[in-house]
């Protein structure tokens, strides 16, 4: 049996000392079935109290990810429906896609929405009345189709058939995402659409959270293990991180039916997402925006966390009996951003270009005819012109000239003869 966590056992005794309802639940429920007792985060994340108010009825979530098996006790009723959108698998997206991550859908599907057998025993999902979609897509050499393309295709299908949660257990381990993913998550916002997404995990190579987890709007989940402390394998770290979960000690029903333990931010996400289905299903009132906002809003404070969002936890530990219960006030934003803001400030370089500017051509007047050409003279005699314009005037201004001179010395000359005359004889 796995250990409670130390923080989120807290929650669980809270919830007794604060004089819940003590109504048996409204479900078929065993909480000491080895395998129910055996998830922590039923009882650790205020699940089981959540119960008592939802169980998801009227709520769909589509599960983007390898295809969710067909096991009957698990999903028998769940699935409304489903597509491939990898070229690989099965037009009803049940199929398992790819040989390595051929069960990961199943077990993402089985937190979220597993139905657990009817006598209350058997992994059973935090909404359990909550309904499906399979959007099933393979990774690397499993899809012969993009994977930008089909993350955009299956965005675009899960909204067109009716979800109210989409699910994305899966990261690019870069910062930035292909342009045609603004159009499809703009999409999925505009259709009032909760996005949940993974953040990523060390221990396969994720150091910082990558796309789609930093895309403006979503809903990022980091892990914890089971005493609430941020998982040093089993998540990553980045800004974008908005709510914690259990990623640690985690089960999941395979696409052959068989209960598998797992951990990674892959199977927190799902709890979230449940949560999220558990909010739309007691408050169908409120939009996208004011669901991410409870989760955040009613989350369980971490000791030594002292500014929120951390980059570790994001705003706490998930806490379903308060998201889904407390008293939260409204918000009229998105607190996880405006994915449509960042678009108009960051894709602007890659705007279609202005049209090319209508030019009217201006009527201009033809110049005068050319003067007709003089007849050809040697360029040692003057001509008319040249005598008129050069020569005359050169004469007229140089003889007064010359002869100014002349008078002058001419005086000069008179004084200096003078001056000797009457100088006295010694």
């Amino acid at each position: 049996m796995l250990r409670s966590t130390v923080a989120f056992a807290a929650v669980a005794a809270s919830v007794l000392l604060t004089g819940a309802t003590a109504t048996p639940p409204p479900i078929p429920d065993k909480p000491t079935d080895p395998v129910r007792a055996a998830e922590y985060w039923l009882d650790g994340a205020g699940i089981r109290q959540a119960w008592q108010t939802t169980r998801g009825a009227g709520v769909t979530i589509a599960i983007i990810d390898t295809g969710i098996g067909k096991v009957p006790l698990t999903f028998g009723d769940a699935v409304l429906d489903g597509t491939d959108v990898s070229g690989s698998g099965s037009p009803d997206g049940r199929s398992p896609v790819g040989a390595i991550d051929g069960d990961h859908g199943s077990w993402v599907a089985s937190l979220a929405a597993g139905r657990g057998n009817a006598d209350g025993t058997g992994m059973i999902g935090v909404a359990p009345e909550a309904k499906l979609l399979s959007v099933s897509v393979g990774f690397g050499a499993a899809a012969t189709v993009p994977f930008v393309q089909q993350v955009a295709d299956g965005v675009r299908w899960a909204v067109d058939n009716g979800a109210d949660i989409i699910n994305m257990s899966f990261t690019t381990n870069t910062l930035d995402w292909d342009p045609s993913w603004d159009d499809a998550f703009l999409y999925a916002y505009e259709h009032d659409v909760v996005i949940v997404v993974a953040a990523g995990n060390r221990g396969s190579g994720t150091d910082v959270v990558g796309a789609p987890a930093t895309i403006p709007g979503v809903l990022t989940v980091g892990g914890v293990d089971q005493t609430g402390t941020a998982s040093v394998e089993a998540s990553t770290q980045g800004i974008t991180i908005a709510i914690s979960a259990p990623s640690e000690g985690l089960l999941g029903v395979s696409a052959d039916g068989t209960l598998t333990s797992w951990s990674g931010t892959s199977g927190a996400a799902p709890i979230v997402a449940g949560v999220a289905a558990l909010i739309r299903s007691a408050h169908p009132e409120l939009d996208a925006a004011n669901v991410i906002n409870r989760i955040i809003k009613t989350a369980i404070p971490v000791p030594g966390v002292t500014k929120v969002p951390d980059k570790l936890y994001g705003y706490g530990l998930l806490d379903a009996s308060r998201a889904v219960s407390a008293s939260v006030s409204l918000v009229d934003e998105n607190p996880m951003g405006d994915l449509a803001e960042w678009v108009r400030l960051y894709r602007r370089a890659e705007a279609e270009p202005l049209p090319d500017p209508e030019v009217t051509p201006i009527a201009v007047e033809p110049l005068p005819a050319a003067d007709p050409p003089t007849e050809a003279g040697s360029p040692l005699v003057p001509s008319v012109e040249s005598l008129r314009y050069g020569t005359l005037p050169l004469i007229a201004l140089t003889v007064p000239g010359i002869l100014i001179g002349l008078g002058v010395t001419a005086a000069a000359r008179r004084i200096r003869t003078a001056r000797k005359q009457s100088t006295p004889a010694p």
